[in-house]
């Protein structure tokens, strides 16, 4: 059976789809007149970072092109230019659909919240999914298109390794993405928390907070359109990558090898449109969280149904010999890990948990104790997601052996697909977040009447989690294709080697005893932490200047605080986006440049060294800033319910300095890490070539 049309099918139903949650979502009540003042400036200030901050991205990114094609192997310059190009313009796009559709619907979530909650809910998750929906398919097509332009079907063997630069320049513009909308989004909260609730004494989203406009465009900039380019990258990646282990079992599985990823993605689209329109809240009694798990499990459900037909019909080999079986259970492994790693972020990051509720207990003896317990939950929080990724590949690995002799990795590789099979769903929750948050922010400053706020307080605690959720997810995915893309770029130089050298494939072991390539290890691992301190730096630096501002406008308008005159909200918008797009150039270069300068000077061994170091470092750190900074978020939140004092009590003012350190870990850092181990897997592919030879 030829299930290979199944990927432009799905593809066309994810943007009908996408056009039917669009025109659901525009046609809500749009409330009183001041929410939509509110909501004006809130879509001004994040499309006018977006503009700025893709024209900075343009610039770079068009060297980088042109660098490509100059330096890849004659003949294959353009093809893996266009593939840059392509994977570069499909994740801008990815993020800018993120953005205009969360500026969109938080004013009609806003809206809905007067109404009932289920009402509100819908038009956020809705909202959310049209995000989820767009990204996958945009990434879904745009590597299926480029593998039959650049001749997939008559040289299978070959345009895999020609589309790779697809994945590269989604990388390089999710990087940047997240990098400077993190930047943005941290240094904006982090002003305003500290002077408005700390110093003021005033609550979240009060308009009479200088900073609060710049406060919800940063959930835009950073969760929406940073997060959008982010897991655009990830399905590229990973697709990618799959599809080059299929060369290598080309005689056992021909074309179909290396297009199951593409065909599983369209099978994760199809379960992901069924699971988000089945989602919504019975009552108002209802805790959003259950409604969303629900749709969640569903997803999953019809996901494990359609992953068994199509590794029947796509791995069972040419001669119908090999036991697909395994194979499907190694994509059962995957999503296992999926589920796993929501409920243990879950579990690190909700208030109904211990983790959580320990650093709210800490936070009675003052901010100091509130930081150390903290850390200690980050810490704590790495070792079980290590183990489940430990086990994960290990058993997706030995099943992909036991279904034939040498399908270890490709058993890895279908363990991805099985657990970004449900990313569309995954990403509606995640956009979900900072639509509740900017509705719970315009309906606080349009003076709403305590019940709508109640409403809007309860999906914002929902969309809290949802956000921590899917960093958790994007860590495990991130961990799983790595590997992959890791075991992608050996096979690569493998083959290079063979064509170039006559060296037999199997051949390219990477011996951490030899001097160089120890040293490419060990830049590996001071890269993430470099990294990780340009972009904490960052943000402290921007927030330094918004407090200042924050201070400045406290003190040059004294009736801000009595109502009488209105704060000059422009002003730190302005501040943050010129500070944000300036600091995201040094770190996003260096990680850049890192991996190609030690692939020139120390050569392909050193280079897979640097690569498999710097991913597991950077996983880990991704894991302990994600968490860790999440918990101290849902503490302070936890104390805002009224438990240990409640608002504006000595606890609550500790546990918002320690939310506030964890905000550039959970919200810059962490997330910028896990599409840090991406690019440089998608680097290291791309110019293979050139780190073949002798190391100086």
């Amino acid at each position: 059976m030829n299930l290979v049309p199944l990927i432009w099918i799905g593809g066309g139903l994810a943007f009908a789809a996408v056009a039917y949650l669009i025109y659901d979502v525009v046609r809500q009540d749009k409330g009183t007149p001041q929410m939509r003042e509110i909501a004006a400036a809130i879509r001004e200030g994040a499309m006018a970072f977006l503009s700025r901050q893709y024209k900075t991205i343009a610039v770079l990114a068009i060297i980088a092109a042109a660098a490509l094609a100059l330096s890849a192997k004659k003949g294959d310059g353009m093809y893996v230019a266009i593939a840059f190009v392509s994977g570069a313009v499909l994740s801008a796009l990815s993020g800018y659909i993120g953005m205009l559709t969360a500026v969109t619907a938080n004013l009609r979530a806003a809206a809905g919240a007067q109404h009932s909650l289920d009402r509100a809910f819908r038009v956020s998750f809705r909202g959310g999914a049209v995000t989820g929906l767009a990204v996958t398919a945009l990434s879904l097509l745009g590597v299926a298109a480029l593998f039959y332009l650049f001749g997939g079907t008559a040289h299978p063997e070959r345009a895999p390794l020609l589309i790779v630069g697809f994945g590269f320049g989604a990388s390089f513009v999710a990087l940047f993405a997240q990098l400077g909308g993190g930047i943005y989004t941290k240094a904006a909260d982090v002003g305003a928390d500290l002077v408005g609730k700390v110093e003021a004494g005033i609550p979240e989203d009060d308009p009479r907070n200088p900073a609060v406009i710049a406060d919800l465009v940063g959930d835009n900039v950073g969760d929406c359109a940073g997060r959008g380019a982010d897991l655009f990258e990830s399905t590229a990646a990973e697709n990618i990558g799959a599809m080059i282990l299929g060369i290598v079992l080309l005689p056992a599985f021909g074309l179909q090898g290396i297009l199951f990823p593409l065909v599983a993605r369209a099978v994760g689209i199809f379960a992901s449109i069924i699971g988000i329109f089945t989602v919504r809240v019975k009552n108002d009694d209802e805790l959003p969280m259950k409604a969303l798990t629900r749709g969640y499990l569903i997803t999953s459900g019809l996901v494990a149904i359609g992953l068994f037909f199509v590794t029947k019909f796509m791995l069972s080999g040419t001669a119908g010999d090999i036991k697909f079986i395994y194979f499907y259970l190694a994509a059962m492994v995957g999503l296992a890990m999926s589920i796993i790693f929501v409920y243990l972020t879950q579990y690190y990051t909700e208030s109904r948990f211990r983790p959580v509720r320990d650093i709210a207990k800490a936070s009675v003896t003052g901010p100091a104790t509130n930081i150390i317990a903290g850390l200690a939950v980050g810490f704590e929080a790495v070792a079980l997601p290590v183990l489940v990724m430990a086990a994960a590949i290990l058993t997706a690995y030995r099943l992909g052996a036991a279904a034939l002799p040498n399908g270890g990795l490709y058993g890895t590789a279908v363990a991805t697909m099985g657990m970004l099979a449900t990313v569309a769903y995954i990403l509606a929750m995640d956009t979900y977040g900072p639509i509740t948050d900017n509705a719970g922010g315009i309906i606080e400053m349009s003076g709403a009447s305590e019940e709508v706020r109640r409403r809007t307080d309860r999906l914002d605690a929902s969309g809290n989690t949802t956000k921590a959720l899917t960093k958790g997810y994007a860590v495990g995915s991130a961990a799983l294709a790595a590997f992959l893309l890791f075991s992608a770029f050996t096979d690569e130089v493998q083959i290079i080697m063979n064509r170039e050298f006559g060296r037999p494939i199997g051949t390219f072991p990477v011996d951490v005893g030899k001097p160089e390539v120890f040293v490419g290890a060990f830049i590996g691992a001071m890269l993430i932490f470099l990294f990780s301190s340009a972009a904490i730096k960052a943000v402290g630096q921007a927030a330094q200047v918004v407090i200042q501002e924050v201070r400045q406008q406290f003190k040059e308008f004294p009736g801000i605080m009595n109502g009488t005159q209105k704060p000059l909200y422009g002003r730190c918008v302005d501040i943050v986006t010129r500070g944000a797009l300036k600091a995201m150039v040094v770190p996003g270069l260096i990680a850049v440049g890192t991996p190609i300068l030690v692939g020139l000077v120390l050569k392909a061994e050193a280079a897979a060294a640097f690569l498999m170091v710097a991913t597991i470092t950077g996983v880990i750190l991704a894991l302990f800033l994600n968490t860790g900074g999440g918990a101290w978020d849902n503490a302070k939140k936890y104390i805002e319910t009224g438990e240990l004092g409640g608002k504006g009590s000595d606890p609550h003012k500790a546990a918002v300095v320690g939310d506030t350190v964890g905000d550039p870990c959970k919200d810059t850092a962490g997330p910028s890490l896990h599409v840090l181990v991406k690019l440089l897997s998608t680097i290291t592919l791309v110019l293979a070539g050139l780190f073949v030879g002798k190391a100086l």
